[in-house]
This record gives C-alpha cells, sequence and structure tokens, in this order.
C-alpha cells in the first residue's frame, strides 16, 4: 500500500509540473515608462504567501512589515496621518503603529473573512465581515465597541472567501461596496438602506471619483468608468496595454492628473513557470487614451515588493478624514 500510495503522489506531481504555465514572452517592454521607484512614494501591499507590506521614500524601502508566521493575505491597507496602517488580512483585522506594535486587532471567527477595511478619524474601522451572515460593522478601535451594524444581501452564504473585496466610503458618508458574488456595485446610508444598485460583473473594488462618476474593477480583467445610472464612460482592457502581460486588474485609482493607476496581480497560487526576471509590472500608471506612462515592477533584490494590491501615495491628505452617517 504504501509503495502505491508512493506512486500515486509522485504521478501527480508529474501531472502538476505537467500542466504548469510556461511562460516565455516579455510579460513587460524592455525599458519601462517612468522614474520606477522614484516616480512616488507610497505605501504597498499585495494578496501573496506572507503579508508584507512597505512604505517605499525617495525611491527606497523606508519601512517594511513582514509576517512569515500568521495566516491570510493582505487585501487592504490604509496609512493614517499619524503613522499607523490598518490592515486586513483575511483572517483578521489589525491596527499596528510605524515601530509594528498592534494597537488593536481583531481575529475572525472560523468561517468569516475581513478583506476590505477603512479608519474613520483616529478611532473608528468600518469593514465588511464575510460570512454566512455578511454584514458591514463599525468598530471603536479605542474602546472595541461596536457602534454600528447591519446585514449586506450575498448569492452564497456557504462561500465567505469569494463575496467581498473592497469597499469605500465617499464625500457623502455613504458606503459603495463592490458585491463580487452578486455581480453588483451597492451604495448604502449608516443606517444600511440601499441607495443605488448597479449591475457590474464580479467587481473586486469600486471607489467614487471626484466627478461623482464610480471607477469599478471587474476580477475578469477589466475597468471601467460608469455613471451612476451605469453608463460605460471609459473602459480598459489587458489588450489595450500593448507590450504588458496582466494577470490580474483588482484595483484601480484615478489620480489628480487624470490618468488610471492599477494593479496587476500575481497568483502565487497558481503555478506560473517564469523566471524571476521577466515578472510582471505590478502597478501601471495609464493615460485616458490608454498610453502606459509609468511601469512599477520590483521583484529582484535589493527590492522586492512582492505581488500587488494596493498602493496608496503618501502626500498631504489625511486618509482618515471621512465620515460615515454622523461617525466621523
Amino acid at each position: 500500500m504504501k509503495i502505491k500510495a508512493a506512486l500515486f503522489f509522485l504521478c501527480l506531481g508529474i501531472v502538476r509540473a505537467y500542466t504548469q504555465e510556461l511562460i516565455t514572452e516579455p510579460t513587460t517592454p524592455a525599458v519601462l515608462p517612468g522614474k520606477g521607484l522614484k516616480q512616488y512614494d507610497f505605501l504597498y501591499a499585495g494578496e501573496q504567501k506572507h503579508r508584507n507590506m512597505y512604505i517605499v521614500k525617495n525611491g527606497k524601502i523606508a519601512w517594511s512589515y513582514i509576517d512569515t508566521l500568521g495566516k491570510g493575505e493582505i487585501s487592504d491597507a490604509v496609512l493614517m496621518s499619524n503613522g499607523n496602517i490598518v490592515f486586513a488580512h483575511q483572517h483578521g483585522l489589525s491596527v499596528i503603529d510605524k515601530n509594528k506594535n498592534f494597537l488593536w486587532k481583531l481575529n475572525c471567527p472560523k468561517g468569516t473573512e475581513i478583506h476590505t477595511a477603512q479608519p474613520i478619524g483616529k478611532e473608528h474601522v468600518i469593514f465588511i465581515e464575510n460570512s454566512n451572515q455578511p454584514k458591514v460593522r463599525v468598530v471603536n478601535i479605542r474602546t472595541g465597541d461596536f457602534v454600528k451594524e447591519f446585514a449586506i444581501p450575498v448569492k452564497d452564504t456557504s462561500r465567505a472567501h469569494i463575496q467581498f473585496r473592497h469597499a469605500r466610503l465617499t464625500k457623502r458618508g455613504t458606503y459603495l461596496v463592490a458585491h463580487m458574488d452578486l455581480s453588483k456595485i451597492i451604495e448604502y446610508d449608516s443606517n444600511g438602506k440601499q441607495l443605488l444598485n448597479l449591475d457590474f460583473p464580479t467587481p473586486w473594488s469600486v471607489e467614487e471619483l471626484a466627478n461623482g462618476n464610480l471607477l469599478a474593477v471587474c476580477n475578469k480583467n477589466f475597468i471601467r468608468e460608469i455613471t451612476r445610472e451605469g453608463k460605460t464612460l471609459w473602459e480598459l482592457k489587458p489588450e489595450d496595454l500593448i507590450g504588458y502581460r496582466i494577470f490580474g486588474m483588482q484595483m484601480a485609482y484615478r489620480l489628480p492628473n487624470g490618468n488610471t493607476l492599477i494593479n496587476n496581480w500575481f497568483n502565487q497560487w497558481k503555478k506560473y513557470k517564469i523566471e524571476p526576471q521577466n515578472m510582471p509590472a505590478q502597478f501601471l500608471e495609464v493615460t485616458p487614451d490608454k498610453k502606459v506612462v509609468w511601469a512599477l515592477k520590483e521583484w529582484l533584490p535589493p527590492v522586492n515588493l512582492g505581488p500587488s494590491t494596493i498602493i496608496q501615495f503618501l502626500n498631504d491628505d489625511k486618509a482618515e478624514d471621512v465620515r460615515f452617517g454622523n461617525i466621523k
């Protein structure tokens, strides 16, 4: 029996080896546009096997948090003006200071997950709890008290992992939620009332733009700017980005200059066979006419940022300067 079992696992390993996707064509142009790490100062994190976060300043890693012992993946992270970082890491939600001390932490009960979180002022955090009874929740991180919560719908209550990845507050104090498994974008007020309900294919993320339109990303690899009536005004697909291999679009940010910043998530759990020097660009800045003007590609020492999901440019804005109803 032991010999048969050994032969079975040997054959399984051979099959898996032969089913790897071999990538030999270049994933980026030989010369990348922009100034690489020196283009912007930013906070960076990504869904990967370890829970890593980096702050890059002046082209160098100025701060890092590397967790090789925990569980889960970082799907969301926000750097506050006081240097604290709120981050959702699938099996929990944490707040750490610049010295990596945990100021507050919530561990997920079995069968639940947290993939998105946002600070409200210095005392509150809003997040979504993926579960068989999913909820929007607001917690006071000083007291540990939950000050607001309401149930939100999903298609499949048995698969928490696929329900939600991203949500963001609007300037009006409402909450825009990408309902991934429902293929919906829904806006809620602070009492859970639906103010907007739009069909959108498996949205991974959504944010409201300064003009009131929505910028949403389908996890099947396209980005659209849409009106609040659902009309598409602009769309970006992988084939628009000539010379770049796109593995996974999750996040999109509209920059003050009118360009759009997108991540290109590389799935560490999928068995790609690819040389380290041929890894894809992690973030791309794209003009309205779909020209790439900055490509971030950092996979090799001395700076290996790993897979990309979250990027937050460092500027004078206070990321926590938002509200949810009268919570601020």
